[in-house]
């Protein structure tokens, strides 16, 4: 498969999200590491996005909450080279009513090759990486190819009652 390189410049786009369990450990995560993340752009959905905000004291894009598309909204900006990573600490052990929200939006992340952490280790190994203030180019698979294979068309059924 052919690649495409995408540059992440020095100031990354990052977004934060995190499930219900889970906003603590991510608040707390993101004031530890705040002067690391202020001079980035920082993302996040709904209520994580309003608690970031008045802990960090710096400006979140904040967009909807996970449930009510949220999830979503992330997924397409990481499709649209918006974002360049994302830090997701979400609950292995709590059932949401979204589950198939969180399942695309972290198939998008893999998709478009976006560095992903769901847990506090990996978070810290992604914003303590030497390439976080530099710019990166990731590798993207090129799905021209993809985009432009033919696409088979079926033949109609005749219509009930029609005879052929």
């Amino acid at each position: 498969m052919a690649y495409k390189k995408i540059v992440m410049e020095p100031d990354k786009k990052i977004a934060l999200v995190a499930h219900d369990h889970k906003k603590r450990d991510l608040v707390e995560w993101a004031k530890f590491n705040r002067d690391l993340l202020a001079h980035h752009k920082v993302y996040a959905t709904g209520t994580t996005g309003l608690l970031l905000e008045k802990e960090l004291k710096f400006p979140i894009t904040k967009l909807q909450s996970g449930p009510l598309g949220g999830d979503q909204q992330i997924g397409a900006k990481i499709v649209e080279g918006e974002i360049d990573f994302l830090i997701f600490f979400w609950d292995p052990l709590e059932p949401q009513p979204h589950d198939p929200d969180v399942k695309a939006l972290l198939r998008m992340a893999v998709v478009w090759n976006i560095p992903i952490a769901c847990d506090r280790a990996s978070a810290d190994f992604i914003i303590s990486s030497p390439l976080m203030d530099k710019p990166y180019t990731r590798l993207v698979p090129d799905y021209d190819t993809y985009r432009n294979r033919p696409i088979p068309v079926a033949e109609t059924a005749p219509a009930a009652g029609k005879k052929t």
